[in-house]
C-alpha cells in the first residue's frame, strides 16, 4: 500500500508582456484527496500565495518571478511541483504580441555586430517571448552550435574562427521565430586588411598547440623578439598565436 503523490502534470516557464494573463496548470494523484498550495519566489524571497489553493493558479504577468505547487495528501505526505520561471518583458515594440497571440515565439531582443579581439570575450545576447517560454539555439555560418542553447551565446576567448555570421532560433510547442543574422569581426583581421592597403606588412604566426605534438613555448617569444625587429626596419606588424 503507497501512500506516494505523483505529480501528473507540472507547470511550464512561460515568457510573456506586462499584463499579460495566464495559468499555471498543477495535476497529481494520490491515494487520498489532495490538497494544493502555491508559492512564489521574488529576489530569493519565498512566500506563500494567500488563497491559491486550487490546481490552477490565475496570474497576471507584473514581474519576473518563480513559482511552485505544494501539494498535501490526508497522510501528511508533501511534494513540490518543479519551480517555474515567469519572465516579464517590459519593454515590448508596439503592437506585440497580437491580439491574437496564441503563445508562439516572437523575438523582442536582437543581437547585434560586434568587433571582437582575439582572446577577448564574445558575447551575444537575444530574447523571445512564448508560452511555453522559448527555448533557444544558436549558429554560426548556417552551422548549429551544439553547446549554445541559451539567450545568451558567451564564449570566453574569442578566435579568428569565431568570426562569421550568427543567429538564434526561439521555439516552443507553437512554432518557431529566428533572430536577425549579426556579423562578427575581428579587430585583428581589420587591422590587417588597413595595413594591406597602407603599407609594408608583417603577419607573423606563432603555434603552440599541435595536434601530435607536446605543446611548444618559444614561438611566444620568437614572434614578441621578431615582431620588434620587424618594426625597427619599418614594417607595420600583425601577430597572431596558435
Amino acid at each position: 500500500f503507497s501512500t506516494a503523490i505523483v505529480i501528473t502534470e507540472q507547470p511550464v516557464s512561460v515568457s510573456v508582456p506586462l499584463g499579460y494573463s495566464f495559468t499555471l496548470r498543477c495535476r497529481a494523484k494520490g491515494w487520498t484527496s489532495l490538497q494544493y498550495q502555491w508559492f512564489c519566489q521574488y529576489q530569493s524571497v519565498c512566500h506563500q500565495i494567500p488563497g491559491a489553493t486550487k490546481q490552477d493558479l490565475p496570474v497576471t504577468a507584473q514581474q519576473t518571478q518563480l513559482y511552485t505547487c505544494r501539494i498535501n495528501d490526508l497522510y501528511k505526505n508533501a511534494t513540490f511541483s518543479d519551480w517555474v520561471k515567469v519572465e516579464v518583458h517590459r519593454c515590448v515594440a508596439r503592437g506585440l504580441p497580437p491580439r491574437l497571440w496564441q503563445g508562439e515565439p516572437v523575438i523582442v531582443l536582437n543581437p547585434t555586430e560586434q568587433r571582437v579581439e582575439v582572446g577577448k570575450p564574445l558575447q551575444l545576447q537575444c530574447a523571445a517571448m512564448g508560452v511555453p517560454a522559448p527555448s533557444y539555439q544558436w549558429y554560426q555560418n548556417g552551422n548549429l552550435l551544439e553547446h549554445q542553447k541559451k539567450k545568451k551565446l558567451w564564449i570566453s576567448h574569442a578566435k579568428v574562427s569565431d568570426s562569421g555570421t550568427y543567429l538564434c532560433c526561439a521555439s516552443n510547442s507553437h512554432g518557431e521565430h529566428w533572430t536577425n543574422a549579426v556579423d562578427i569581426h575581428h579587430l585583428q583581421l581589420c587591422h590587417l586588411i588597413f595595413l594591406l592597403a597602407t603599407g609594408k606588412i608583417a603577419l607573423l604566426v606563432g603555434n603552440n598547440h599541435y595536434q601530435h605534438h607536446p605543446n611548444l613555448m618559444a614561438p611566444v617569444t620568437d614572434v614578441f623578439e621578431l615582431s620588434l625587429l620587424l618594426e625597427q626596419l619599418g614594417f607595420q606588424v600583425v601577430s597572431l598565436l596558435d
